[in-house]
């Protein structure tokens, strides 16, 4: 299956922007469609962030909860931007 949607283009462009950064910290551009895929360098990153916390923890669930968070955190953005898209006209 091959991706070709703006958020998956703009990838290399933004991880050229942040190159600076890469010496201190690390830059994974996670790219997520509305109701499709996560690119998939960011699924295995995130997946290896999840087993690592799942290794500290004790929990198997670690990798699942990051899952859910990202979603819910797409959910709100989504919910914000609906509701900003109306406008609300005051009588003077």
């Amino acid at each position: 299956m091959r991706i070709n949607t703006v958020s998956y283009r703009l990838i290399p462009i933004i991880s050229t922007k942040y190159v600076d950064f890469t010496a201190a910290y690390i830059f994974q551009p996670i790219a997520v469609e509305n109701m499709g895929p996560i690119n998939a360098s960011a699924l295995d990153f995130i997946s290896n962030k999840g087993q690592k916390i799942s290794y500290l923890s004790g929990d198997d669930r670690e990798a699942q909860f990051l899952f859910q968070r990202i979603s819910v955190t797409i959910q709100r953005f989504n919910s914000v931007l609906l509701h900003n898209s109306f406008s609300i006209d005051c009588p003077d």
